[in-house]
């Protein structure tokens, strides 16, 4: 990555997985939890300032998983929905390194995630200068995502559920999108594990 580029990774695990019930993020593939998964992947990224927000199931998930490199918030908000945690990320970014130019996204639920599709967002992002570059998966778009600084007051003014993907509905809102094979399944609901299960081989 370019060292002139100063970028943060915020992972959202704030989630009361209520669907499931029982928290998704501790849920295992292939000998890992999914979040553990998550943060394996960002760690090889070697960035600096690294943030995880954690909020529902908070002691189950912070006895099973191994933070250490990763600064860690509490959403005491969580049930408000995604943007608390979002705001709360980014701030908590902004708050250890100020004069940041990017910051990227990740969820603690998506199996397939590879270093591979980090690069190519970070790559895209950094080479054509949008104001953010999201996952692309069939029809939909979301996360992973990296935004660039001119999105920050945009990323703190969501509200309750909305997530990041609302922007790229914004008038005059420049983005791109990278291909993330597979990055639609993620992990809501019990038969959702079991298809996964099936996938382990």
């Amino acid at each position: 990555m370019s060292p002139v580029e100063n970028i943060a990774v915020v992972i959202l695990a704030a989630g009361g997985s209520t669907r499931l019930g029982r928290p998704k993020q501790l849920v295992e593939f292939k000998g890992k939890t999914l979040l553990g998964h998550t943060m394996d992947n960002t760690n090889l990224l070697g960035f600096r300032t690294n943030i995880l927000v954690l909020g529902a199931n908070l002691k189950d998930i912070q006895e099973k998983i191994d933070t250490e490199g990763y600064n860690v918030v509490i959403n005491e908000g969580w049930e408000q929905g995604m943007a608390s945690s979002i705001k709360i990320g980014l701030e908590s970014a902004l708050a250890i390194e100020n004069e940041l130019d990017h910051v990227l996204f990740l969820v603690s639920d998506q199996p397939f995630l590879e270093l591979e599709n980090l690069h190519q967002l970070i790559h895209t992002q950094l080479t054509q200068n949008p104001q953010a570059t999201y996952s692309r998966y069939g029809n939909n778009s979301g996360v992973p995502a990296i935004f660039g600084k001119t999105a920050f007051s945009l990323l703190l003014n969501l509200k309750g559920d909305e997530g990041a993907k609302k922007l790229m509905h914004l008038e005059g809102f420049d983005f791109c999108t990278e291909n993330f094979k597979r990055g639609g399944f993620d992990v809501d609901t019990e038969e959702d594990i079991r298809q996964l299960k099936q996938m382990e081989v």
